[in-house]
């Protein structure tokens, strides 16, 4: 188990870059870092805290009250992984499912990492509270000590390999807008990290459009200083 201790064309340019705000806003990751060890996820990114008073950016994004965060033993924490794929924090939970919840919603897909001694499963849905219509769903088998993986350096006699210390990739695309998701499967044997909206693979995030249309803007402008210059 995871271990856890209980001018117009200036203007034309400026308006690009507001649109292009809006629209970036679909590519983020959740890697969970700065979050309490123990504690419920919570609104950290929403805005709000964790159940132990910390923030972080507000995405948007909320975890219910079985969303749990763990810390690396590496880092003071009761955490028993190693390889997480963004140290040093991860998500767990040790009853129902954890669920994440994201008002705005999103589409395309979304990937992350995750690391499990048993089968588990993870389902997308249109709406809040994994209620709604199941847009789809992602099967992981158990993985948590593949490859010959070598755990946490500071296990011990009872963990000498610290039990989750190979993590994979899994994504899934979608049709329709999806506003939650049910991370399940067998309490406290599943840990999860980088989950990543907007792509289907949480190592390459795409570049949001933001930077496409405010170097379109770049253009713009000099375009105009230039002819400024000529006449």
């Amino acid at each position: 188990m995871i271990c856890y201790k209980s001018s117009s064309s200036a203007l034309l340019a400026l308006s690009g870059l507001f649109i292009a705000t809006n629209i970036s806003a679909a590519s983020f990751t959740l890697d969970f870092e700065g979050v309490g060890n123990g504690a419920q996820i919570l609104d950290f990114y929403n805005g709000g805290t964790d159940s132990l008073g910390n923030s972080g950016t507000n995405y948007g994004v909320s975890f219910g009250a079985n969303s749990l965060a763990a810390v690396d033993r590496d880092a003071g924490g009761d955490g028993n992984f190693a390889n997480e794929p963004t140290p040093d924090t991860t998500m767990f939970f040790l009853q129902g499912t954890a669920i994440l919840n994201y008002v705005p919603g999103f589409d395309t897909g979304f990937s992350f990492f995750y690391s499990t001694s048993t089968v588990s499963s993870v389902t997308v849905w249109d709406g809040l509270e994994a209620t709604g219509n199941m847009l789809g769903t992602i099967n992981l088998l158990s993985n948590s000590i593949a490859n010959n993986c070598v755990g946490d350096p500071q296990g011990g006699p009872d963990d000498p390999l610290g039990q989750f210390c190979n993590w994979d990739i899994a994504s899934l695309g979608f049709s329709g807008i999806a506003m939650s998701i049910d991370f399940s499967g067998t309490v406290n044997q599943v840990g999860f990290d980088n989950i990543t909206f907007g792509s289907v693979d949480p190592t390459v995030i795409p570049v949001p459009a933001a930077v496409w249309l405010f170097g379109s803007g770049l253009v713009g402008l000099i375009g105009v200083a230039r002819r400024k210059v000529q006449v």
